[in-house]
């Protein structure tokens, strides 16, 4: 199956799960991820602010920073490669491109990932056996997982049924590490060393 045709049938999916189901899926998965001590003690945690149908970040953004952890989140460029910034409260932030809210703190530039001891990233799906994502097709987060050292732990927010065999991949899709969904957080087996 093509990435077009794949991204189709996911966003089809989840469009059709009830708002209300998103949201308890959400705070399980949110649950799960603050019970991991690796998340617990991470310092320095690079997240997204999610929106439409992704699995919900605001709570788990919202508890890593109540719980003392440094958040950054991205704003994207015009170039489509992600700045970092860093979210300081629910009143930090403001509509960015495409009215995706960002933080309104200084822009950190985009090697702040590099400093982060915890990635969570946006996914349409995850492999299950390469731990290759599947995006939403801008690249952007690739470039950001790029630059992420290669033992800091990488997660990927997905709904059931999103953690799949054989998502489609190309050279430059780099993988995750974790998917962290409503049942629980599965290690995948990544291709990165």
């Amino acid at each position: 199956m093509d990435k077009l045709k794949l991204r189709a049938e996911i966003e089809a999916v989840r469009a059709s799960l009830p708002e209300n189901e998103r949201h308890s899926a959400s705070v399980r998965t949110r649950e799960s991820l603050l019970d991991r001590p690796w998340v617990q003690m991470a310092g320095l945690v690079a997240c997204y602010w999610s929106t439409g149908t992704e699995p919900e970040t605001h709570g788990l953004v919202f508890a890593l920073w109540k719980h003392g952890a440094t958040v950054i989140l991205p704003v994207l460029r015009d170039d489509n490669d992600l700045d970092w910034a860093v979210y300081d409260g629910p009143d930090t932030l403001a509509p960015g491109r495409f009215g995706i809210m960002e933080p309104v703190d200084t822009r950190r530039g985009v090697d702040a990932i590099r400093t982060a001891a915890l990635v969570i990233v946006p996914a349409l799906a995850v492999d299950r056996s390469t731990g290759v994502r599947l995006g939403r097709g801008g690249g952007s987060y690739d470039r950001a997982l790029a630059r992420v050292g290669p033992n800091v732990p990488t997660v990927a927010l997905l709904h059931e049924g999103e953690l799949l065999e054989g998502v489609p991949a190309e050279p430059h899709d780099l993988p995750v590490r974790y998917a962290a969904l409503p049942s629980g957080i599965v290690r995948v087996v990544a291709g990165r060393s």
